[in-house]
């Protein structure tokens, strides 16, 4: 058969297609990517020849992705990130160990803040980790972080979810709740990060594929092997010039349409900012013993449904009484603050605006302490003017911000130059 040449998908299709099209790729919007980023992963898993596989359309791909119901699977998943995020002063990195004994977020070692999922996404966020996979239907999932000296599972199964750090031998058991949508089927319990649900090709790919409108490209460039099945090599690029983003491409399994890879490269080239795939992989049936888990002996075992009731708890006294907040002004402005949130612009330029985001960065003429905030300030932010006033933007390579010295913060996958006009036509 003949190889698989790049097919470009053009603003000329058809109404009946381009309907089909937005039916199959209805999974997130480009600013959902650099929340991806933000917060998520990668790893470029070698690519092992370019087998020859039937000539298909990148809009039949798309489908084929969206059309894709494959239940069972287990696999290793290499995942890393290179976001270029500045290294802070007295911090430490985000990509720390499971524990070894401490606690994540602050915590106490055994107070379970080390085994709750939340405290797991920062080191997700940036380096390079591996995950085991696996997942037998909507009922039964296991994600493992595997580190040199421990190990973190997320266990669902049932109405049961287990949490468990190894370097602090700390477990979380929460009760999945009934989903009234799939009579005695089981949901995660609310609270559960998606980031560690959803560390897998799968996933990131579906939050790009919403990208395939008319402010992208969409073409198959050609096949490759990955985890040792072959697959189409889906490249999607933005046509917007001041977005950051360069490309992505997704590995698409060809027999069941399951995204095998998952590579974002910036637009300033270099090593991929995310990229994720798997090593290995198998669409069988998982062992059930895969799903069981028993904490191990003198394990430290924390109530999950507590820990969230008692969140809740406390976040209900601080709506209601301001209560944990310097006063009630403070809680007002907090709560402007929350409905201070909107998105401009469209596609993969889609900024968020934050006003009331803070009281302003200093503005230089301070002493003594202000003074030394914005030396900081000026080591990590690049200082810049406008008709709207001055600020800073802070930047990564993928994700920038610009930060007024009023207070109203700018944050998307776009250039310096596209947030700066932003501020401009918003003042």
């Amino acid at each position: 058969m003949p190889r698989n040449e790049p097919t470009q998908v053009t603003d000329g299709w058809d109404e009946g297609r381009s309907q089909k099209r937005r039916k199959a790729v209805r999974y997130g919007v480009p600013v959902a990517v650099a929340g991806v980023a933000a917060v998520t992963i990668g790893l470029v898993p070698a690519f092992a020849g370019s087998p020859d596989l039937p000539k298909i359309s990148a809009q039949d791909l798309i489908a084929k992705v969206a059309k894709s119901d494959v239940q069972q699977l287990s696999g290793t998943v290499r995942v890393s990130t290179d976001l270029g995020l500045p290294s802070l002063p007295g911090v430490g990195g985000a990509a720390g160990g499971f524990g070894g004994g401490q606690a994540g977020a602050g915590g106490k070692g055994g107070d379970g803040a080390s085994a709750a999922p939340q405290n797991k996404l920062m080191e997700l966020a940036s380096g390079a980790h591996t995950l085991r996979v696996a997942a037998d239907g909507p009922e039964k999932q296991r994600v493992s972080i595997v580190d040199k000296a421990a190990e973190y599972s997320l266990v669902h199964n049932g109405n049961e979810v287990w949490a468990y750090d190894s370097g602090s031998n700390t477990a979380m058991h929460s009760t999945a709740p009934d989903d009234g949508r799939h009579g005695k089927q089981h949901r995660a319990p609310e609270g559960l990060p998606k980031g560690l649900k959803s560390a897998t090709p799968q996933d990131l790919a579906k939050q790009a594929l919403k990208a395939a409108g008319d402010t992208t490209s969409v073409t198959v460039d050609g096949t490759a092997t990955v985890a040792g099945r072959d697959a189409y090599q889906l490249l999607i690029k933005p046509k917007q010039a001041a977005s950051t983003v360069g490309s992505i491409r997704v590995a698409v399994d060809a027999a069941n349409g399951v995204p095998l890879k998952f590579t974002l490269t910036p637009k300033s080239g270099g090593a991929a900012a995310i990229d994720v795939g798997y090593t290995n992989v198998d669409f069988a049936k998982p062992a059930a013993s895969t799903f069981s888990f028993t904490p191990p002996k003198g394990a430290k075992v924390v109530d999950g449904d507590k820990a969230v009731d008692g969140a809740k708890e406390a976040a209900k006294d601080r709506r209601e009484h301001g209560k944990n907040l310097p006063s009630h002004q403070d809680a007002k402005d907090f709560q402007k603050a929350k409905g201070g949130l909107k998105v401009i612009g469209k596609g993969w330029t889609s900024i968020a605006t934050i006003k009331g985001a803070g009281p302003g960065l200093p503005s230089g003429k301070e002493q003594g302490a202000g003074g030394d905030a914005t030396k900081f300030l000026d080591s990590i932010g690049e200082k810049v003017h406008g008709s709207f006033g001055s600020g800073r933007v802070f930047s990564t390579r993928l994700v920038n911000a610009l930060v007024t010295d009023h207070g109203t913060a700018y944050i998307g996958a776009v250039d310096k130059q596209a947030l700066i006009d932003a501020a401009n036509a918003a003042k």
